[in-house]
């Protein structure tokens, strides 16, 4: 079979959602690029990365590394990694080289698994044939009532594993004004709305989506506390390891990875003993190829691997391919997008989700839907809900 790629195109699409959650509904959106990649005898992978401009990592796509990667092998994921470092992070840069890497890694394993007639989380070992998840939807849209009602919503439908956004944007609204203290103090009592709600059964995790500075996670964390959280995910600025190790050594456990993009990165993270669980995101690490990397570095120093940063439609097959893969996260927002931009998806189950029999990623693009998507209207920097 020849493999060679002969062509690859980048769909930039910004997509409006509906998010409902039992009695509770809200408007979301998100953005993200799916990339395409034909082979000599016909066989096409798709990829896919977000949180990030869908406009940028399309146009690096299509003009930086459309034309290097005519001629390779799809089966040579590895020299094609090193080639789209070389070029879109020369000097060891981590943001939007990432996010085209990881697009087009995934899009190189779809074509590997359907090339070879298995799914991904096969070919990745083959651990698991269903992998646990946890259910994000405390987003900032909704107010404390919102949160109280979705939240029973959800653990009546058999989850007991719910995650919320806290300190959202919490740093760029004090720069426009707005008093820092008011935003954490809102954060205790929505969270505490939501542990009375589904009392002391179920777990909740938060997530600051690295929107504190380290004197307010500190502050928040022990506020918390009383409320019994299961781990502060990214709760400063920039993945601080010096900060968040101290957040840890306060008795915080702290996640964080989600929206790195360089293997050194995990590596600083693990052993400056920053994290708990480490979160790496096939979509933005730079594919499964990075995320196996990433994996085999928590299997050595005995962290807790699990999904953060949502997509979990991608990253199902990170977690049911090795034996050490943990959580994977269903953001809600996200699985809308998904359900958008792709068929046959699976379904959750309560909080389980069973891995597809289907080669590669095993679900289809929706060609109509991308056309229609990536020929709107964008918006620069939209991220995560």
């Amino acid at each position: 079979m020849d493999l060679t790629i002969t062509d690859v195109r980048a769909y930039p699409a910004y997509i409006p959602t509906e998010l409902d959650v039992g009695p509770v509904h809200a408007k979301a959106s998100l953005s993200c690029v799916i990339v395409e990649v034909r082979t000599a005898d016909g066989v096409t992978g798709y990829g896919y990365t977000a949180i990030t401009d869908e406009e940028v990592i399309a146009t690096i796509v299509d003009t930086l590394l459309s034309d290097k990667l005519r001629g390779m092998s799809a089966l040579d994921r590895e020299k094609i990694a090193e080639a789209i470092y070389w070029t879109v992070s020369p000097r060891g840069q981590t943001g939007y080289g990432s996010h085209a890497a990881s697009a087009i890694d995934l899009a190189l394993w779809d074509i590997l698994g359907k090339a070879t007639g298995l799914p991904c989380w096969q070919l990745l070992g083959g651990a698991r044939r269903e992998v646990p998840l946890y259910v994000t939807f405390g987003f900032g849209q909704f107010d404390r009532e919102q949160l109280a009602d979705a939240a029973k919503y959800l653990v009546q439908d058999g989850v007991s594993r719910l995650k919320m956004v806290v300190g959202h944007h919490a740093l760029r609204r004090q720069s426009e004004g707005e008093n820092l203290a008011d935003i954490l103090a809102e954060d205790v009592a929505r969270v505490t709305a939501v542990r009375e709600a589904i009392g002391d059964d179920a777990s909740i995790f938060v997530d600051a989506n690295c929107n504190l500075d380290p004197a307010s996670a500190l502050w928040l964390a022990e506020r918390l506390r009383p409320v019994g959280i299961d781990f502060f995910e990214e709760p400063v600025r920039g993945n601080d390891v010096r900060q968040m190790a101290e957040i840890r050594s306060r008795g915080t456990r702290v996640a964080a990875g989600q929206n790195e993009g360089q293997l050194f990165r995990f590596r600083d993270l693990i052993e400056g003993g920053a994290v708990d669980v480490i979160q790496p995101n096939a979509v933005i690490c730079g594919g499964f190829t990075v995320a196996q990397k990433v994996a085999a570095l928590a299997e050595a120093h005995q962290v807790t691997l699990a999904n953060g940063g949502a997509f979990p439609f991608h990253n199902m097959h990170l977690h049911g391919g090795l034996m050490n893969g943990g959580l994977v996260e269903w953001h809600l927002i996200s699985v809308e997008m998904g359900n958008a931009v792709f068929r046959n998806l699976p379904e959750r189950n309560g909080q389980t989700l069973r891995l597809p029999d289907q080669p590669g990623l095993g679900f289809d693009v929706d060609q109509d839907a991308l056309e229609h998507f990536a020929a709107g209207p964008h918006s620069r920097g939209r991220g995560k809900g």
